[in-house]
């Protein structure tokens, strides 16, 4: 099955050579890429994060597998969705899903369950594709996963059932995690409340960024992505998490009163 984009035209644009001048202006090539096991990277409309996801894919040496994690904005389907066949069709062509991994991902991972109506109009994980797509033409499979849900431990567990299957593996998967900071404060506010969400995520710690995001009202959308990420990461080997660029969609607009914050951060 080739699910179509949702979001084509409203966070990135439609038009095949649109969307390439947009990601030829901001993927430079880097040249001593970060060897990360994973990152995060926000999930707003082009305009406003585009340039800190970019910042993130130039940054790393992409390998040729990805498990891309994202929030579920829409409430539909299961609290951990995953899609295990077939393709997502973007202006640039279909990215093929890892169906062998998907499969050993269903198999290790508790509660993790097959559910289109969850991906059908998530923009989190759609977004991330067209980057891949310029940077590695059809070179990359991936498995996406969407979460619903904000429970700790399962955030943990799922994380580390991930972390192990890919440590099984012989060849390198990135894990992505998908998420915006703050949402709709002040610039100040913003940055305030994002840093002490970012140095949870320097400091390794998916506990610690549950409890600030918890205790402090961070309306960090994706911080569930980024504990499974994290926790994942940590299985894999990955000591320390680098801060790549860090920004706000007032930077953009001029308007710094009602601002959504967006962190670049690789995981190595």
């Amino acid at each position: 099955m080739i699910r179509k984009p949702a979001v084509s035209g409203l966070f990135y644009p439609a038009d095949p050579a649109q969307l390439t001048r947009f990601l030829q202006t901001h993927l430079r090539p880097t040249d001593e890429p970060i060897e990360a096991r994973a990152v995060v990277v926000p999930h707003a409309g082009y305009p406003y994060s585009g340039e800190t996801a970019a910042a993130v894919y130039r940054a790393v040496r992409l390998p040729n597998r990805f498990v891309i994690l994202g929030p579920n904005h829409t409430g539909l389907g299961s609290a951990l969705a995953i899609s295990s066949e077939g393709g997502w069709e973007t202006p640039l062509g279909v990215a093929r899903i890892d169906d062998a991994l998907a499969s050993e991902l269903l198999g290790a991972c508790p509660g993790l369950q097959e559910s289109p109506t969850a991906h059908s109009r998530e923009h989190s994980l759609e977004v991330q594709i067209p980057f891949l797509q310029h940077l590695l033409g059809d070179s990359f499979s991936f498995v996406p996963i969407c979460i619903g849900t904000g429970k700790l431990e399962t955030l943990v567990s799922l994380g580390r059932a991930i972390g192990q299957v890919l440590s099984e593996l012989s060849e390198p998967v990135m894990i992505v995690a998908s998420s915006d900071m703050n949402h709709f404060e002040s610039a100040a506010v913003t940055e305030a409340k994002d840093q002490l969400a970012i140095d949870q995520m320097l400091a390794m710690d998916s506990s610690g960024l549950y409890e600030v995001v918890c205790r402090n009202d961070i309306s960090m959308c994706g911080y569930g992505p980024a504990i499974v990420a994290l926790e994942a990461a940590l299985v894999l080997g990955a000591r320390r998490a680098t801060l790549i660029r860090h920004s706000h969609s007032g930077q953009v607009t001029g308007d710094n009163q009602r601002v959504v914050g967006y962190a670049g951060l690789a995981v190595c």
